[in-house]
């Protein structure tokens, strides 16, 4: 790195640049280290994912979270929805990481046209937008910090499981990625 930065630095730099150049350039490259968006090749016409049928009663999901400059983290989510009678979906769930801290957040998602959603995220800083196409559910939402998160859903044919990526971002790079397969849990 010691002998590309110098190519890079212009002539008036000062030792400011010198010294956030590397933090950078080293964010930038352990960045591609949090994979995004493998899961596309999933997405498929059918069958549709339709958030309050996929999350209404009992699911459960086990996934490997990934903290840039972290080790992997299993995690499992619990989670219990109910659909109000104006069809939004109220999803309670239970975050348990392997390294002992676990918290609780709700979702509420709402259908506000064909294919399109918002919605809160108890841990979100605003509102959750959400689009359907096909199997696959989209939702973006912030988080604090300046954090941006992006999931995607892809509903596996028989419509009991569904893959689940998220992706966390921080001035354009991913930070963090969870990678989870979410089944509905028979009543």
């Amino acid at each position: 790195m010691r002998l590309l930065l110098p190519m890079f630095r212009p002539p008036e730099a000062g030792p400011r640049f010198r010294v956030a150049a590397p933090i950078v350039l080293a964010a930038c490259m352990l960045g591609g280290c949090v994979p995004a968006g493998h899961l596309t090749a999933l997405r498929a016409p059918s069958p549709v994912l339709d958030p309050a049928v996929f999350f209404a009663g009992a699911t459960r999901g086990d996934g490997v979270l990934r903290i840039l400059t972290r080790r992997r983290e299993a995690v499992t989510v619990a989670g219990r929805g109910t659909v109000t009678p104006d069809g939004t979906i109220v999803l309670a769930q239970d975050v348990r990481r392997a390294r002992g801290r676990s918290k609780h957040r709700v979702w509420h998602l709402r259908r506000i046209a064909p294919g399109r959603y918002i919605g809160t995220l108890s841990d979100a800083a605003g509102p959750v937008v959400g689009e359907v196409d096909g199997n696959r559910l989209h939702l973006a939402f912030a988080m604090a910090g300046g954090l941006r998160a992006q999931q995607w859903l892809y509903l596996l044919p028989g419509g009991q499981v569904a893959r689940n990526r998220m992706v966390v971002t921080k001035f354009g790079i991913a930070v963090a990625s969870l990678d989870e397969t979410i089944r509905r849990v028979p009543a």
